[in-house]
């Protein structure tokens, strides 16, 4: 099982991490194309150049129209995307200064019910957003610029956020059958043998 979850967070990753490398190349085009429409407009292309600069903004050099839109819904995406991987990995920050001082049976309380609140704090945003991406579905809501549907951005978060919920509450079972038994069934560096 421990296997799978870990695959699926890992696919969930690179999904994610491809979502934002291609967020980076629209947002550099979109810079670039700027910049350059900038250029062409400026007094010294029109001067030197008047018929290179009209035709360059004749076919479109200048910014990717409706990019900050794109943007906004991938790195939403890619968030929730990298959520199962920082939970199954035990990614998230911690401070342990008190932590180190306690009895590892303490400290594996502790892991329980931090995995615990983290599966049931996932499993709320899970389902919120499936109620805000029903609303949008319902209303009919679009972005501004592109005008393409709402929903599909919250659509794909709320991909990411199921798996997410679904590690969370993987993780906060096995932590809790730690607790439990005392065994450990997943080696993650932040456990310690005392």
């Amino acid at each position: 099982m421990h296997k799978f979850m870990l695959k699926l967070a890992r696919f969930m990753a690179a999904t994610g991490g491809l979502v934002l490398t291609l967020l980076i190349f629209l947002t550099c085009l979109s810079i670039t194309g700027r910049l350059l429409n900038g250029f062409f407009h400026g007094n010294l292309m029109q001067g030197m150049a008047p018929e290179l600069a009209e035709w360059m903004i004749a076919i479109g050099v200048g910014p990717i129209n409706g990019d900050f839109e794109l943007v906004e819904a991938g790195v939403a995406f890619a968030i929730f995307a990298f959520l199962p991987l920082c939970q199954i990995t035990s990614g998230h920050a911690s401070v342990d200064i008190l932590a180190n001082s306690f009895s590892a049976r303490v400290n594996r309380f502790l892991r329980m019910v931090t995995e615990i609140v983290f599966a049931g704090v996932l499993v709320l945003i899970a389902w919120r957003l499936e109620a805000g991406m029903i609303s949008k579905l319902n209303n009919g809501e679009t972005s501004f610029l592109l005008e393409f549907p709402v929903w599909w951005a919250y659509a794909a978060s709320l991909v990411a956020a199921v798996v997410a919920a679904i590690v969370g509450l993987y993780m906060g079972a096995i932590r809790t059958f730690e607790f439990l038994t005392g065994r450990i069934l997943i080696w993650d560096g932040v456990e310690t043998e005392q």
